[in-house]
């Protein structure tokens, strides 16, 4: 069997509100939760897990890739809800959406001030 990505923990402030977060952004779906977790499932059966942990996080990088209509939602509602975004991971280029790798991307910060990234191509070809 090849090696899939299944789960990943995110540290969280406040994990309900951020599995909502989430859950809106990239159109989710919710999932039971257990123990000190709040859970939403992507695509291809991928668990992410939201957590408060029992020491201070540095905020972490995650990349999601949408296609084009769902990138168009999701944009939408970061500027519904001014949502401040950025088209660069340096933060320069506020309010803009970047044209890179053949589609569009964009940046935020989620409510735990981690950095999501949003794009509608991936970097590397997809492997046959």
């Amino acid at each position: 069997m090849t090696a899939q990505f299944n789960h990943t923990i995110i540290a969280s402030l406040d994990p309900q509100r951020m599995a909502k977060f989430y859950l809106e952004l990239l159109e989710a779906h919710e999932e039971p939760g257990w123990g000190p977790f709040a859970n939403i499932s992507l695509a291809h059966g991928v668990l992410l897990q939201f957590a408060a942990p029992p020491i201070d996080f540095p905020p972490q990088h995650y990349a999601y890739q949408l296609d084009d209509e769902h990138f168009d939602r999701a944009y939408a509602t970061i500027c519904k809800r001014e949502i401040e975004h950025w088209a660069d991971p340096q933060r320069q280029l506020a309010g803009q959406i970047n044209y890179e790798h053949g589609g569009r991307g964009v940046y935020l910060l989620d409510p735990s001030g981690h950095y999501l990234e949003l794009i509608t191509r991936p970097y590397l070809p997809v492997a046959g």
